[in-house]
């Protein structure tokens, strides 16, 4: 392996590994400021407090070092595999997603896969495994159903996040991210159409149901019902402790992290910035311009997820499965098909 290489797996794991502290801290100063609080603003270190910006490292330190307790009649195994289920899969699929323009001849990419969506979509349909071997292996009913509620969910949303990729796909011709982000950078970003005027429309309709699809995905409000205090408690991670459930915090965290930049990716041009960045430049200015530009994108779709969070109620759960089954699954559909009609006629047949 080159040493490049080297560099290029332990940037992408050294900010993944960093979204989960920086997002706790912006989720609670956020969150205090729509709700009148003041927030985290007393955890110091050296006697300086920073507006509570080191309460996440206490929080580390407290994960640590808090007992780790296993239920007497849990499947141990499975119990213990389950939180790395759901923090491993969303790291290896970002991977392939460009977080950087060319630096001389080198892709900033982890691994350049010429069918890296389709790896993308296999690789985070795995987390509901880990979300529901959790559940079931707690052999407690709070989490047993909040294991259930979590796979019909993922279930249920995953078929709208495929049919507004396929969106993407049919927009860009390549399952290639790198490609999607080079052709954006020339003819137009996908949700504006591609640089065609009449999908404009539609691309953005498109890239809302992504988007919508992604807060399923990732168990967030208002689709957070796997996880719903006022009924399971905790949902799936009620019986979990110390690092174990540090991790399944630290999973959706990078999940949030993951479909944001594959948003981004599909959708928003990825590095790709007009009048800031040359698609053809080479120079390491472009290089590292792209990479800020890709971090403040990804970055803002991430401060929505907190908006949101903090500004909606949850869906009880038939109103939740009703919106997947009944409203964006047959968006997506006529969406794609209305698309589709429109680049043949357009473009011609392929």
């Amino acid at each position: 392996m080159r040493l490049v290489d080297l560099a290029k797996i332990g940037f992408v794991l050294f900010m993944l590994l960093n979204v989960t502290p920086i997002m706790v801290w912006l989720e609670r100063k956020i969150s205090a400021a729509i709700q009148g609080r003041i927030g985290p603003n007393r955890t110091a270190v050296f006697g300086f407090a920073a507006a509570g910006f080191f309460q996440p490292l206490a929080d580390a330190i407290k994960f640590i070092f808090k007992e780790d307790i296993v239920p007497r009649t849990a499947d141990r195994f499975l119990y213990t595999f389950a939180p790395t289920l759901v923090l491993i899969p969303p790291m290896i699929a970002f991977t392939v997603i460009p977080f950087g323009h060319k630096w001389g001849d080198e892709n900033l990419v982890v691994a350049e896969l010429p069918i890296g969506i389709l790896l993308v979509m296999s690789v985070l349909s795995i987390g509901v495994y880990g979300i529901a071997f959790g559940g079931w292996a707690s052999n407690s009913k709070y989490s047993l159903l909040g294991g259930l509620r979590a796979s019909a969910q993922m279930i249920s949303y995953e078929l709208t996040l495929g049919l507004t990729i396929i969106t993407a796909i049919m927009l860009s011709g390549t399952v290639n991210p790198v490609e999607i982000v080079e052709r954006q950078a020339r003819e137009g970003w996908n949700v504006f159409g591609g640089g065609n005027w009449l999908m404009a429309p539609f691309g953005i309709v498109a890239a809302v149901l992504f988007y919508t699809a992604g807060l399923a995905e990732n168990n967030r409000i208002p689709f957070d019902l796997p996880e719903c205090e006022a009924e399971l408690v905790g949902g799936y991670h009620t019986e979990y402790s110390s690092m174990k459930f540090a991790m399944f915090f630290m999973g959706e965290y990078v999940a949030m992290a993951t479909m944001s930049a594959l948003l981004v990716t599909l959708w928003l041009g990825g590095w790709h910035f007009p009048w800031i960045i040359d698609p053809n430049g080479t120079h390491w200015t472009d290089a590292a311009l792209s990479h800020v530009v890709f971090a403040v994108k990804t970055g803002l779709v991430l401060l929505l997820y907190i908006w949101i969070r903090w500004t909606l109620p949850r869906f009880r759960y038939d109103q939740l499965m009703n919106l997947g089954w009944k409203t964006l699954v047959p968006i997506a559909l006529v969406n794609l098909a209305i698309m589709a009609v429109i680049g043949v006629l357009t473009h011609g047949p392929a």
